[in-house]
């Protein structure tokens, strides 16, 4: 069946459909399809939860009352913090609880308990990490009493729905689990919670996947051109975060550059993705929660003063870029304490983790805030020179630090390894080829001990210490004004957070936080771009960079601040925040847009805020396109392509075919000038070359050998990517047509690409041939949509399950707009292809003038119940770039409401 224009097939009555799928179900599992079991329509909808009436929650000190609006997005009303948070916890388990549990087995490194052997390496990378390990420590030492308190009510709240559901009325998942083996889950801890937070690091963790592939480059590429793939951040056309400010040399402090209304003397200062990133092929089979790692990764936000914008009021914007899965990552959710008061402090609403207590991203009465990928660098890696006993140090061999895991596996026996560590952290390549890899191809100075067989290598990583960030959930909760926000970032260590600030009296701000290290100075180099000696103590985290010295603004002069992964700050700051920034395209085309509506005096309304996260511009197209419409093409088949590009506006609309040649074109240049170079671990994994070996040269004849070399990255992560960074790479070279990255080499009857000119309609004639492949002859049935589409699928089941129950837990295709490096960043791996690997996983607009006419949308729907009316009700609505209202007050609330469930003592 063709591909649809715009999304799935248009639904009848959803009641109607709901029965029919139910009926197929039973049809086909009667008929002994898949398992030999029968699932009834009870099976079904057995978990989909009681939302009206009344239910009791055992702890409870009154009742709470939970409403939910027509797109069944609850509002919690207690009269005490520990009830709010006991209801929360029951309500997400109501909702969500099977991606509760999937999530807290892979942050403990436990998913072999429910699927099996085939997890048991994964778990093995995960045991290593010691996520769950941390968290522990954290609880145990770290928290702040009353965090304990809030997390322990929430797990209360969890195990009381578990008390009184199992198997199929927890999730139509695990009736599909029980096909396989007798799992049951346990009781959900605090812990549980603490982890999901080393989770979200882990995959915004900045620039390891950069380092890794760095290295591997060594293999194939000189130190020169490595430098020309990682150009340098164009301060001078997009301009970071922050403008200007400088940091005190004797007090450490920073002060940004004078603004309207600049902070008050003496406030506190603080600090507060990818699936989980592929450094191997052991971490491609980790179920995807973020997205890719790597310069796809990372969100917009932005805030505009009330200045600048039709309310008087402050309008703030937020979309973090995420991977696409089902349900989605975050549960819209409102906790409102029905009087504020000693006894319940909070009256809040936003985007939650299912799993985790508190609102991540949102507003309360006063403030509200938002946040995107700071992309500091926060890992290291070291080659260590080891041998059975220990590793080498400072010129001493020091014993490892060691912990044996026991590995439960399902249907199998259990599995035990050895956790090493040595002082820089664990040893990762103990679990990963790629790693391993990174230890024998590496470059190190003379000093070196003998590589032997190959460095291990460790990971120094900020999360594996324990912190706060626990803590400043809660304080970002209950925050008032610019004080206490920045207070409560000082404790939001890890991740590393931008995040930006509004409250309803007026103000913006930024606070850039997060636990940064200050590396030692090594040979003078050492600025975590590649592994580092971890035998030699000047390579040494010395200390972190003084949360007071961390970028801010408040009130800027100009009206506005826009966050969207760009350079925080620019070149003068003292510390190294990191070498491997987004490259600004973004956060650029956002200041613009923002720019051309408030020069001359225009004001930003609600409206303007919610087109701009839809804007679809591509810049790569309005910088190539110029030369690609200036090359003389003969053959007219192509030609016909071609000529889709003149006078096209560079938008990347679903129903566009010139943005479907454009990015087929950009995909070909890309493979042509640099894929084909690249080493065989960065190329995507299945895509074979022809290579012809280092010591034949010159022209290319019959006599020439050639070796099959095969790629073996994940096709999400493979390079070149096509993000902005090659953006930039392109960009350095586009006015040197005979630089020798336009040059390909000679195949024999075939003489390769000479210069630009030759390379880029060598691009085109490909995209040409690859469009009708996929497309079809007649370029007038072509359209990006139809290229550029976004499946969700359940993470688990839906993407290794069998495949009869991938159709029962899967959506979609939606065609899609937006691309790569645009504001609306559907984004996609020009190496791998065209799907959508990252996409705005939520977007919201809070009007500070008037909270109750803020607007918000998920990427799927409230509910994780494959066939609740709200599984994926919003997608159709997010995938036009519409939005939902978002009542706060409670008499807005009450009256978008359509069901209440009261909780009971």
């Amino acid at each position: 069946m063709p591909a649809n224009k715009s999304g799935p097939v248009p639904r009848k009555k959803k009641g109607r459909r709901g029965r029919l799928v139910a009926i197929t179900v039973v049809l086909l599992l009667v008929a002994g399809i898949g398992f030999g079991a029968f699932w009834g329509v009870s099976t079904v909808r057995a978990s989909i939860p009681q939302t009206t009436g009344s239910l009791k929650l055992p702890g409870l000190t009154n009742p709470v009352d939970v409403v939910r609006d027509a797109n069944g997005i609850p509002q919690v009303y207690a009269d005490t913090d520990e009830d709010l948070f006991r209801a929360q916890g029951y309500v997400q388990a109501q909702d969500r609880f099977w991606e509760m549990d999937v999530r807290r087995h892979m942050t403990a490194g436990r998913l072999s308990e429910m699927f099996g052997k085939s997890q048991a390496k994964t778990d093995s990378f995960l045991r290593t990490l010691g996520w769950h390990h941390v968290a522990q420590k954290e609880y145990d030492t770290k928290l702040a009493p009353s965090t304990k308190k809030y997390l322990q009510a929430y797990s209360d709240g969890v195990n009381a729905y578990l008390k009184d559901h199992e198997g199929s009325a927890l999730s139509l998942e695990y009736a599909a689990l029980d096909f396989e083996n007798d799992y049951k889950p346990g009781k959900w801890t605090p812990v549980d919670s603490v982890a999901w937070l080393k989770a979200m690091a882990w995959d915004l963790r900045g620039n390891m996947q950069e380092e890794i592939d760095r290295s591997l480059m060594t293999s194939r590429f000189s130190p020169e051109q490595i430098a020309q793939l990682y150009p340098a951040y164009p301060y001078k056309r997009n301009q970071p975060i922050v403008d200007g400010g400088s940091v005190d040399p004797a007090t450490k402090q920073f002060t940004p550059k004078r603004s309207a209304n600049s902070a008050p003397a003496g406030t506190a200062v603080g600090g507060l993705q990818t699936q989980l990133s592929s450094l191997s092929k052991t971490l491609d089979e980790i179920p995807a929660l973020l997205g890719p790692n790597g310069n796809g990764i990372g969100s917009n936000s932005w805030v505009v003063s009330g200045a600048h914008t039709t309310t008087g009021k402050p309008l703030l914007a937020n979309d973090p870029h995420l991977a696409p899965q089902m349900p989605s990552l975050w549960y819209q959710m409102g906790l409102h304490c029905r009087t504020t008061g000693p006894k319940c402090n909070y009256d809040v609403s936003g985007f939650t983790f299912s799993g985790m207590p508190g609102v991540v991203i949102g507003h309360n009465q006063n403030i509200s805030w938002g946040m995107t990928n700071l992309g500091a660098d926060v890992t290291d890696l070291y080659l260590e020179k080891i041998n059975a006993d220990g590793y080498l140090y400072d010129d001493r061999q020091r014993p490892f630090t060691t912990r044996k895991e026991t590995i439960k596996v399902a249907g199998g026996e259990s599995r035990q390894i050895t956790v090493r560590s040595t002082n820089n952290g664990p040893i990762v390549s103990d679990r990963d080829d790629e790693l391993g890899n990174v230890g024998k191809d590496a470059p190190v100075g003379n000093a070196a001990p003998d590589r032997g067989d190959g460095y291990a290598v460790s990971l120094r990583w900020t999360a594996l210490d324990p912190g706060n960030s626990m803590d400043a959930v809660f304080e970002l909760n209950r925050a008032k004004d610019w004080s206490s926000f920045r207070k409560a970032a000082g404790h939001f260590e890890v991740p590393s957070q931008n995040l930006i600030y509004a409250d309803t009296k007026g103000n913006i701000g930024y606070q850039a936080p997060g636990r940064i290290p200050v590396r030692g100075k090594g040979d003078g180099h050492f600025d975590g771009t590649l592994p580092a000696p971890g035998w030699d103590p000047a390579y040494q985290w010395k200390s972190y960079i003084p949360q007071k010295s961390l970028p801010y603004e408040y009130n800027p002069q100009r009206g506005y601040i826009v966050t969207a992964n760009q350079a925080v700050v620019d070149e003068k700051y003292p510390y190294l925040i990191t070498k491997d920034w987004g490259y600004g395209s973004r956060s650029q085309r956002i200041n613009d847009l923002i720019q051309s509506k408030i020069k001359d005096g225009g004001k930003v309304s609600t409206d303007d805020m919610q087109t701009f996260q839809k804007d679809n511009s591509s810049e790569i197209a309005r910088l190539l396109t110029p030369y690609l419409t200036k090359i003389d093409i003969k053959d007219a088949y192509v030609r016909d392509a071609q000529q889709l590009l003149e006078g096209w506006d560079f938008t990347q609309e679903p129903d566009s075919a010139a943005a479907a040649y454009f990015n087929a074109v950009w995909r070909n240049t890309l493979k042509l000038a640099f894929g084909n170079k690249m080493p065989k671990e960065l190329r995507v994994q299945g895509q074979c070359l022809n290579v012809r070996p280092a010591d034949e040269t010159g022209p290319a004849d019959e006599n020439d050998t050639y070796v099959r070399e095969c790629g073996e990255r994940d096709g999400d992560t493979a390079q070149p990517d096509g993000g902005d960074r090659w953006y930039e790479v392109v960009r350095t070279i586009l006015d040197d047509p005979d630089n020798a990255w336009w040059k390909t080499e000679d195949r024999p009857g075939r003489p390769g690409d000479k210069n630009r000119d030759q390379l880029l309609a060598h691009a085109m004639t490909d995209a040409r041939y690859e469009l009708t492949s996929k497309l079809g002859k007649n370029i007038d049935n072509w359209s990006w949509g139809r290229l550029h589409q976004l499946f969700l699928k359940n993470q688990t089941l839906g993407t290794d399950g069998p495949g009869m129950l991938q159709g029962l837990f899967n959506r979609g295709p939606w065609n899609l707009g937006g691309g790569e490096a645009a504001v609306d960043a559907t984004g996609w791996n020009a190496a791998g292809g065209y799907k959508v690997t990252w996409v705005p996983s939520m977007r919201m607009v809070v009007n500070l003038a008037d909270l109750d006419k803020s607007r918000w949308i998920n990427l799927t729907g409230a509910s994780g119940h494959a066939y609740d009316t709200h599984y994926y009700d919003q997608t159709d609505k997010w995938a036009k770039g519409e939005l939902l209202p978002w009542a706060f007050t409670q008499e807005a609330v009450k009256k978008a409401g359509k069901d209440t469930l009261t909780l009971s003592p």
